[in-house]
């Protein structure tokens, strides 16, 4: 674990990486600080540190606060209360964010609060749960996964905490009988599962028992959702029941109802981060989360926002609201993970990579986001790094998906496809709903040449999460090496919706409309330049639109092959390269038909260089040229 002089040199990164992508995004970041979906630009002061935009509203219950003191506070409140209720997730980004603030700030809290737990001394019913003999054997139960024990043990309780412990364990246990073996272990699911809280709770024995739970369907969603609609918790001082019947009623399938659900218990208490995160998923446009009733005011909503674009694709804006926070939480490595993946998005893959280093210096133990490293040494095929990343994984912990998903991508770089594909289904059977670990899993079995196998892993992805680009990206290339373009161009068209600025997205669209099944030109040829439009790379784009041309546009094929030799130029590739001496040979006759003769002699100067055929062929085209010079 990093000591505080780690700290504080995270906190002088921070500053220095601040002050860089101020300089490199001024024009995009102007009114950045802060932004948020939809909302209007605050005025910057530059003079100024951020102001905190929730002054620490603490849900009335620890009157006005103001800047990192109130913060903390705030944080140190929401540790203890997350976990009394087992949301150990929560708990865990709460202790992030606390640890994230500045450091002699933190320090600096007018309240000193050396333990956790003195946190809650204002609701003394609380504490006074906290120290009863069943809480604490329930609690002890529920720390060891035991939750039928931890539900039984607390069957007579009617305070708020006790009641809250025993309906999550209840609902906890119906998970754990679902066969999907996902990490409960240790308790709050945090965006699969929640809370529980009333003052007037019956014995559990009062509610009409739940059948034996069958595989695949948690048996006690029933049950306790018709406890929850009995319950009146209108009134209730925090919002964790409310979390608990939204998270409910989205696994009964009533999404409407469990996003007002869930944004009445953000509004409740804020520093449920759980809450946020199960709420983020559910939401499909900006429009939908301009639309709900949301704590604005608070803190806790812009890093709400921050992950909320990260998901929508937003990653331009996603880093402009991480920054932003970041002078705010200088020491969070999570919010540096949040800006890794945001870059690895934006395919700035050295910008990423630094930032997981300063992570790993940081934190050397740390394994969440470790998978999404593995991602970006993959594609700048590390193998050295990559290696040391397994290997330390593995010693650290090796029976976790994140890395099972890091090993597997070491084999996957060294083409070794089936050892890849044998660890990706470990993580998943730590973990069946393991995003990541479907999805590569699907990558390799295109590998393999298994396309039944492929398909299955990305349906099992979008069915997880609709808006994994990637698992869309997968199935269309799949199906296109089927031969079934139609389906191809239907699930190219679903991540081109998700990624509209990925031009690779574009490319491979426009290579579905140009196969011999569409033969879809046009088509093609707009897609072709959506992808230059959006600044293709790899130069697919530009060499399928000059060959597109040829026939009929010649002035738009030399346009199109004269952009692509001007890449092939940067970077300094081979004189005899493929691409370079198709171009040069097309524009060398272009534009001696054209009457361009110094142009044309230029590039068939260029073309001596080139072997074989292409050579002989620039010599002759030289002696006309020169001929045609010399008579005019």
């Amino acid at each position: 674990m990093a000591d505080r002089s780690d700290a504080r040199t995270l906190g002088r990164r921070w500053r220095s990486r601040v002050s860089v992508y101020d300089a490199a995004r001024r024009e995009d970041v102007k009114k950045s600080d802060a932004r948020a979906v939809g909302r209007p630009a605050r005025r910057r002061d530059s003079n100024a540190r951020a102001p905190s935009v929730g002054d620490a509203m603490a849900m009335g219950r620890r009157g006005d606060a103001s800047g990192d003191a109130g913060r903390a506070r705030e944080l140190r409140d929401a540790i203890a209360r997350c976990r009394a209720r087992g949301l150990t997730r929560a708990a865990a980004w709460a202790c992030e964010q606390l640890c994230g603030l500045e450091t002699a700030r933190a320090d600096a809290d007018a309240d000193g609060a050396t333990a956790t737990s003195a946190a809650m001394d204002e609701d003394e019913d609380e504490d006074e749960a906290m120290m009863d003999d069943a809480y604490s054997l329930a609690k002890a139960y529920f720390d060891l996964g035991e939750y039928r024990r931890c539900a039984h043990a607390l069957r007579e309780a009617n305070a708020p905490l006790q009641t809250f412990l025993r309906e999550y364990a209840t609902f906890l246990a119906g998970e754990k009988s679902k066969g999907q073996a996902s990490a409960v272990g240790g308790g709050d699911v945090d965006g699969g599962a929640g809370a529980v809280d009333s003052s007037q709770t019956p014995s559990i024995g009062a509610r009409k028992q739940a059948p034996e739970p069958n595989a695949g369907t948690n048996a006690e969603l029933e049950s306790l959702s018709e406890w929850l609609r009995a319950q009146d918790y209108s009134g209730a001082k925090d919002g964790f029941l409310t979390y608990l019947h939204g998270i409910v009623c989205r696994e009964s399938g009533q999404p409407t109802q469990a996003k007002d659900l869930l944004a009445e218990a953000c509004r409740k208490y804020p520093l449920n981060w759980s809450a946020w995160q199960a709420l983020i998923p559910m939401l499909t446009s900006e429009e939908e989360e301009q639309a709900l009733d949301l704590p604005r005011e608070h803190w806790v909503y812009r890093w709400f926002i921050g992950v909320f674009q990260l998901e929508m694709q937003k990653n331009k804006e996603s880093l402009d609201t991480f920054v932003s926070l970041g002078k705010e939480f200088p020491q969070s490595k999570l919010l540096l993970g949040h800006m890794a993946e945001a870059h690895y998005n934006l395919r700035e893959f050295d910008e990423a990579q630094e930032i997981y280093k300063d992570i790993r210096d940081l934190d050397p133990y740390r394994i969440d986001g470790m998978d999404n490293y593995s991602n970006v040494l993959y594609v700048k095929e590390s193998f050295a790094e990559l290696s040391h990343l397994a290997h330390h994984l593995v010693a650290t912990d090796k029976y976790t998906p994140e890395t099972c998903c890091v090993v597997g991508n070491y084999y996957s770089l060294k083409s070794m496809h089936a050892k890849a594909v044998v660890y990706f289904k470990r993580a998943l059977k730590l973990n069946p709903r393991y995003l990541s670990a479907w999805t590569l899993m699907g990558h390799e079995y295109v590998e393999m040449k298994n396309p039944a196998a492929a398909i299955d892993a990305y349906r099992h992805a979008v069915d997880i999460n609709p808006r994994d680009y990637r698992a869309w990206y997968g199935l269309g290339q799949t199906y296109e090496i089927l031969q079934m373009p139609y389906y191809a161009l239907y699930y190219y068209q679903q991540a081109v919706k998700l990624r509209p600025s990925d031009p690779r997205m574009w490319c491979a669209m426009g290579q579905c409309y140009e196969s011999d099944q569409l033969r879809l030109f046009q088509s093609a040829i707009r897609c072709y330049q959506r992808a230059v439009a959006n600044n293709e790379r790899e130069g697919i784009a530009l060499s399928k639109l000059a060959t597109l041309h040829r026939e009929k546009n010649e002035k738009a094929a030399a346009h199109y092959y004269l952009l692509n030799l001007k890449r092939l130029d940067a970077e300094v590739l081979d004189a005899d390269s493929n691409e370079k001496i198709e171009a040069l040979e097309f524009l060398s006759q272009f534009y001696k038909k054209e009457r361009r003769l110094e142009e044309a002699e230029a590039a068939c100067v260029r073309l001596l260089d080139a072997p074989g055929p292409a050579k002989h062929a620039a010599k002759a085209l030289l002696r006309e040229i020169h001929s045609m010079l010399s008579s005019t």
